[in-house]
């Protein structure tokens, strides 16, 4: 994901069950069958309902991304925080290049000689230079490789107020 559009960096319209939803969805999900229907239980709402707007939420840009946060490495997989230092007039060229690759989970713009961040995560930790290696050659750019010494967790909860009435 390179830098947010100008409709994504405005506030986002939601209404006090979107904000609900979004809440919610930040900490864990029950541990049932059905954990979805559990959540809309507790928000009073249908499991369609629910995963009706979780679905639109993800489809127009208010929410990036759904899912379960893993420890590849007790999988034998591996993270790495990379960089590149990209000329502006091809910025949104390498941008498209790098975001091809399927172990590419995060790519952030910033103000930087290393312009470009961007988070590689494989299942298995030998891909990793694979993956450095193919990004260099379709780029012609060095890319700076930074494994993880160390974990640390931070609980991070950005809450979401409703901007609007309910919906139809």
């Amino acid at each position: 994901m390179h830098e947010p559009s100008a409709a994504r960096r405005s506030l986002a319209r939601l209404d006090a069950l979107d904000a609900a939803l979004i809440n919610r969805l930040q900490g864990a999900l029950p541990l049932v069958p059905r954990p979805f229907a559990a959540v809309a239980e507790e928000l009073g709402c249908s499991e369609a309902e629910l995963l009706d707007r979780l679905h639109r939420l993800l489809g127009e840009g208010t929410l990036t991304r759904f899912g379960p946060l893993f420890q590849i490495e007790r999988a034998g997989g591996r993270f790495v925080l990379a960089a590149l230092q990209v000329p502006q007039e091809r910025y949104e060229a390498v941008t498209a290049q790098v975001n091809a690759h399927p172990e590419v989970a995060h790519n952030y713009r910033r103000e930087h000689l290393l312009n470009m961040w961007f988070v590689l995560a494989t299942e298995q930790e030998s891909d990793i230079t694979r993956v450095v290696h193919a990004i260099e050659a379709e780029t012609g750019l060095k890319v700076w490789a930074f494994p993880k010494e160390r974990e640390y967790f931070v609980g991070l909860h950005l809450p979401a107020r409703a901007t609007m009435e309910a919906r139809p």
